[in-house]
């Protein structure tokens, strides 16, 4: 496995009405296996979901964050991914420990569904959720575009682990909207046979060539337009100080309380589990309104 690189490239085919993506994650990916001892199962899924959050997040036009989150009653109950228009990913996993995970993707779930959450950093939050009641999470996906946006979508995600890390993928093909009043969902013979070619990538290929030679291998017959690469990174917003603000609504006397019993105040982080301690003197800086606690104390 000799790819290393977290990026994201939009393309487009000049003489057809149809746009690309593709992703490769490394760094970024490892970035979120190493905050948690996740099964394999769910270490493919939080890949997937990681590609796929980039590829949402490129299709945005606007600054802000996409969320793709999914809920069930089976064995899986909660995975989120985070993703900023600067592709900035972030994610977490909960599941039952107590029972061994099915390795199927449709077994992880029961009654469960997939909510994608589109939050500008100006104007209204806007909310999709489509059921996962397909053999892929991928398939899933191009339901989403159908249902919420009446665009025909593919979607292929890819993962791979070895002994040399681990790497996700992902690549995307969408009818352009001629606009925003008509649909773009019925037949189309451009998108279907590009979307037929794209069935032939192959996840050695994907992880080991040039995003240039991938497309080249794909639609040499085509004229693409490929724009400039955008870096994905792993990246947590969390800090002591912003742990410090939320213990603010808690009283001191309880704080304190902890302190004399525990030793410390201890706060994790949901999404990279990083672990921030307070002590009796962070406690009384929080509450004189002071919460810009030390770092280099703990």
């Amino acid at each position: 496995m000799t790819v290393k690189q977290d990026q994201l490239d939009r393309f487009l085919f000049e003489d057809r009405n149809v746009r690309g993506e593709l992703v490769k994650l490394c760094d970024s990916y490892q970035g979120i296996l190493d905050s948690y001892h996740y099964p394999a199962i769910i270490q493919d899924l939080l890949g997937e979901l990681m590609a796929a959050a980039c590829l949402l997040t490129a299709t945005l036009k606007f600054e802000g964050e996409v969320s793709l989150q999914i809920q069930s009653e089976g064995l899986v109950k909660y995975v989120v991914i985070n993703g900023t228009h600067d592709q900035k990913l972030r994610g977490v996993a909960r599941w039952n420990e107590q029972f061994k995970l099915p390795s199927c993707f449709a077994e992880l779930f029961k009654k469960g569904y997939l909510a994608i959450t589109l939050a500008p950093k100006d104007g209204e939050r806007y909310q999709g959720i489509v059921a996962l009641d397909k053999p892929t999470l991928a398939e899933c996906l191009e339901d989403y575009f159908l249902q919420s946006e009446q665009l025909l979508t593919k979607v292929s995600l890819f993962t791979q682990r070895d002994d040399n890390g681990a790497v996700a993928g992902g690549m995307l093909l969408q009818v352009v909207p001629e606009s925003s009043e008509t649909s773009q969902a019925g037949e189309n013979p451009d998108f279907e046979h590009l979307g037929h070619m794209m069935n032939t990538l192959k996840i050695e290929e994907l992880f080991s060539l040039p995003t240039e030679d991938i497309l080249h291998r794909l639609y040499h017959e085509e004229k693409i337009r490929l724009f400039d690469s955008q870096p994905v990174t792993f990246s947590c917003d969390c800090s002591k100080e912003r742990s410090a603000i939320a213990l603010q609504n808690v009283s001191k006397a309880d704080l304190l309380e902890i302190v004399a019993e525990e030793g410390a105040v201890v706060m994790n982080c949901q999404f990279c589990h990083q672990e921030y301690r307070f002590d009796a003197i962070d406690v009384e800086n929080i509450h004189a309104d002071n919460v810009v606690v030390d770092e280099q104390r703990h």
